[in-house]
């Protein structure tokens, strides 16, 4: 059954959800209802099953944070072609 539900929001949080919504060919109320059904089912993260495959993609090596993935790049091109 549904049931009316009025929320006063900020103007521009409403805008954005509108865009948002029509990007997802979704209305407002059910964008939001999905949404709030998500928070509410009890269902975690932890309750995501992750195959091994998708494991077995994952590193565990960490690029420090000035890593420039860009100049990397450029001298593996140019070592390969050289």
């Amino acid at each position: 059954m549904d049931t009316k539900l009025t929320l006063k929001l900020n103007q521009e949080i409403i805008e954005r959800a509108k865009q948002y919504a029509s990007e997802k060919k979704l209305s407002l109320s059910r964008l939001i209802e999905n949404y709030l059904n998500s928070l509410t089912s009890g269902k975690t993260n932890d309750d995501i099953q992750i195959s091994d495959f998708v494991k077995s993609m994952s590193s565990d090596s960490k690029l420090p944070a000035d890593f420039d993935y860009k100049k990397e790049r450029a001298n593996y091109l140019e070592q390969k072609h050289k």
